[in-house]
């Protein structure tokens, strides 16, 4: 039997793929590391859902290979700056805050716009870093971000991005396999951020906006990347907050977090315990994420 030589990312890597990988290099012994991954990428044909190569999770791949032996890779070449290493914070904006109070009919029509990928994007990153208690994140992989306003001013943001890999009371509820959660985790959306400005007073504003996320999340997240969302989640953390607008809102409480984090090495809690709520955006959720 080919045994497994190392098991990356949900996938095991068998000998016969490591014996390709040697075979790819020695194939091309100019290539730099940057163009073997891609090679590896296009060998495997392993791409993302919008049909880019995942060339750094190959890269990676490649180092993990490395690292562990199995494989010799061709001198570093260049080191080129993380930008996300030395990313400045978003620089504070003066908005108007007269305070927004009243019904949800007296605001008006509200605008929500996806500033993914727009001027208003920083506008965004900078109300959340200055007012949400979790301060803002650069996401990881694919993402979006809405801005909602009424008579020209913002009220609420919201910052969507790419689900965890492994999420306990998640998974469980769902009844996926590893195979199909690896296959069809991007079918996922994680609420990252959502943040009525502490001057916006309106009742029912936050599950009428999450009401209105649900209705239009699937088919602007197909526009960017090419593929649709079929499940939603976030976190909430019981000691600030009771997630009412979420419950109101149908979204359904999934369970706990064990506050490990998603890199644990001790097994013991290092964080906040958190409440895992979900909401499906099909009705054929479990057929469609379980395939």
């Amino acid at each position: 039997m080919d045994p497994v030589v190392v098991r990356f990312r949900g996938r095991e890597v068998r000998e016969r793929e490591v014996a390709g990988v040697r075979a790819l290099i020695a194939a091309h012994p100019q290539a730099s590391r940057r163009a073997l991954s891609a090679l590896l990428s296009q060998a495997w044909g392993w791409v993302q859902p919008n049909g880019q190569p995942r060339a750094m999770v190959c890269r990676s791949l490649m180092l993990a290979l490395a690292r562990a032996g199995h494989i010799t890779l061709p001198p570093v070449r260049r080191r080129p700056p993380n930008p996300l290493a030395r990313r400045a914070r978003p620089a504070p904006v003066a908005i108007d805050r007269t305070p927004v109070r009243g019904s949800l009919g007296a605001l008006g029509p509200l605008d929500v716009r996806q500033v993914r990928r727009t001027a208003e994007e920083a506008l965004c990153n900078a109300l959340i870093e200055q007012h949400h208690y979790l301060g803002y994140t650069q996401p990881v992989g694919e993402h979006l971000q809405y801005v909602i306003s009424a008579g020209g001013r913002p009220l609420a943001c919201f910052a969507w991005s790419s689900a965890p890999r492994h999420l306990g009371p998640r998974d469980r509820y769902l009844g996926w396999s590893p195979a199909a959660r690896r296959r069809n985790l991007h079918l996922v959306a994680y609420n990252a951020r959502f943040l009525i400005l502490p001057w916006v007073e309106v009742r029912h504003l936050g599950s009428h906006l999450l009401g209105h996320m649900m209705r239009v999340l699937s088919a602007d997240w197909a526009r960017v990347y090419g593929h649709p969302i079929v499940f939603a989640e976030t976190f909430v953390d019981p000691a600030r907050f009771r997630g009412t607008c979420y419950r109101a809102a149908n979204w359904v409480v999934l369970g706990q977090t064990t506050g490990r984090g998603k890199d644990d090495r001790t097994h013991r809690p290092t964080r906040p315990v958190k409440a895992v709520l979900g909401y499906a955006l099909s009705p054929r959720f479990r057929e469609l994420l379980g395939r």
